[in-house]
């Protein structure tokens, strides 16, 4: 029900390039033109600008929950209905025992009826660890 995806932190933007010169030698400044800025971030949410969303409560969870069964359930085939309604309340109280240590992401259009993606850490985690639902990815070959 529930795909678990390994986030890591990497540093995006500053890149120190050594060119082997020696500035001082050539009359150059060392900080001549070069922007030092460099940022944290999720690989995961970077790279599918993902958008972090206010923390639900247990009421706006399961609130969000039934809407989300309701909209996904007919837009499974038989037999993956059949497995997800047999499995989502297991994954459903899963979440809910997490609830407090999750963060909230949707995707970058924001729309009302996506799906949330999951992020925590799991005990002593440096890195999040994201959880996706399983029957609400659509598969791309490349």
């Amino acid at each position: 029900m529930l795909w678990e995806v390994e986030g890591k932190w990497v540093v995006q933007g500053a890149i120190d390039v050594d060119i082997g010169a020696n500035p001082s030698a050539e009359g150059g400044d060392e900080d001549e033109g070069v922007d030092d800025q460099s940022v944290k971030v999720v690989d995961i949410v970077d790279t599918f600008r993902l958008q972090e969303q206010p923390p639900f409560d247990k009421k706006q969870f399961v609130v969000f929950m039934k809407k989300f069964i309701k909209n996904l359930t007919p837009k499974l085939d038989a037999e993956k209905q059949e497995s997800f309604k047999k499995n989502i309340e297991g994954a459903t109280k899963f979440l809910l025992s997490k609830l407090k240590d999750l963060q909230f992401f949707v995707g970058e259009s924001m729309h009302d009826d996506g799906c949330l993606v999951f992020a925590y850490y799991k005990d002593g985690a440096v890195d999040p660890t994201f959880l996706y639902f399983a029957y609400a990815l659509k598969e791309v070959k490349c």
